[in-house]
């Protein structure tokens, strides 16, 4: 039983430090054999495998730096189509502005010849054309321009209405 009770008695000292310089004599070996390594210039897998994600890192950087700047050129391309767009669409509007206050225009300006000129015209034709001139000032007010040119029509087009009005129709 001698043995067993040797076991018992444990010098607990001597354990750890027993252990403490193995650890530290296998990172001395471990650091020498990385030093020689490095200085004969033999690759292991290990710092292959470093190596490849440092540079795998570096391209990817590259391509997020490029990405970025295909970006921002891709961000000002697109702001200038939308300023293009922005003229097109604002021409186009005045464009169809100017169309349509035209054509009120000489809706009026024609249906005043033909009542001047004592052309037959219904009562619903008088009214279509105070609609449309209606129309036509409230989109000259709503666009902020003026009316100089119905004034003249709109008051032959009232005479002759006031004047089928007493002849009764």
């Amino acid at each position: 039983m001698t043995p067993i009770a040797e076991l018992t008695n444990i010098d607990y000292p001597y354990v750890f430090t027993a252990i403490f310089i193995i650890l530290t004599g296998i990172k001395a070996i471990t650091s020498l054999s990385e030093w020689l390594i490095h200085k004969l210039g033999i690759e292991t897998r290990w710092m292959k495998s470093k190596r490849e994600d440092h540079e795998l890192l570096i391209q990817t950087v590259q391509n997020l730096t490029e990405l970025q700047e295909r970006h921002l050129e891709d961000i000002q391309r697109s702001d200038r189509h939308d300023e293009e767009i922005e003229r097109d669409i604002k021409k186009l509007t005045n464009m169809f502005l100017d169309k349509q206050i035209d054509d009120m225009r000489w809706e009026i300006n024609h249906f005043a010849t033909q009542a001047a000129e004592g052309k037959p015209c219904n009562k619903d034709s008088y009214k279509h054309c105070f609609y449309i001139y209606n129309k036509y000032e409230k989109l000259l007010s709503d666009h902020h321009l003026e009316n100089g040119e119905v004034e003249i029509s709109m008051k032959i087009i009232n005479d002759s209405y006031q004047r089928k009005l007493m002849e009764g129709f």
